[in-house]
């Protein structure tokens, strides 16, 4: 009877060791993508302007863009060239739609759907890595002689931009300074990498990195880069209305 009271207390503690692990990953992982989807655009009113930038086919071509960010809405207008300012790319939650006048609907888009050169409708929007992905912590390695942690991401739904994400997040600032991108079949078909010379105050906090240039290179053809550049980064009271689709489409 001693034996068997042992043997089940020893289940009933390596059980819960084993729980603990597993709720301990868990949570550091979450963390480390609440931490780097800040430096990325995910706080509560942002603004900024891109400049996305590709020499696909061997032919130079640029989009400006203001982006508007409240959360998981984004709404994003071309700035030039000028035959384009009245379109509009907007994202509530999830789901994305094209604007521009002279239409009385708007077009269903996925975030998937390619932008300009490289880039995905889903790449102007901030990251939300924490809610969209399922993550697991698999190695440490440096990256351009700097410490990171290397995080397995698999989408959580489908209406995502990513299958499957290969991250690496800076140990020392808590950024994600390298990606890799994967189909769900497990195909690496482009690359990126950031760059934070851009730094956010938000509110009393201290101020802290922010994204300031995501390069994206395709996997196969090497020298075809993709480049956005972020700047005039404001922290703003953005209302809901500005995510209105039924306003927006007037």
């Amino acid at each position: 009877m001693k034996r068997l009271a042992y043997l089940a207390a020893l289940v009933i503690v390596l059980l819960y060791c084993i729980t603990e692990l597993v709720y301990g990953a868990d949570l550091a992982v979450k963390e480390l993508l609440r931490a780097s989807d800040r430096a990325r655009g995910n706080l509560s009113g942002i603004v900024w302007h891109i400049r996305i930038s590709t020499n696909e086919d061997g032919a130079k071509e640029s989009r400006g863009m203001l982006v508007k960010v409240k959360g998981n809405n984004t709404l994003a207008r071309f700035t030039s060239p000028a035959n384009m300012n009245d379109r509009m790319v907007l994202m509530v939650d999830r789901n994305m739609w094209f604007i521009r006048s002279g239409l009385k609907k708007p077009v269903s888009l996925s975030p998937r759907q390619k932008l300009l050169g490289d880039a995905a409708n889903g790449d102007i929007a901030s990251t939300n890595y924490v809610e969209d992905y399922d993550g697991a912590l698999i190695n440490e390695e440096a990256v351009r002689g700097e410490l990171c942690y290397v995080l397995d991401l698999k989408a959580a739904n489908k209406n995502v931009t990513y299958d499957r994400i290969k991250y690496w997040v800076s140990k020392e600032r808590l950024v994600g300074v390298k990606a890799e991108f994967y189909t769900i079949s497990g195909k690496l078909f482009k690359t990126a990498e950031f760059k934070y010379d851009n730094r956010v105050k938000d509110g009393d906090r201290e101020a802290f990195p922010f994204v300031s240039e995501l390069i994206i290179r395709d996997a196969i053809q090497k020298d075809r880069i993709t480049t956005m550049t972020y700047s005039n980064i404001q922290v703003e009271t953005i209302p809901d209305s500005t995510f209105n689709l039924n306003v927006l489409v007037r």
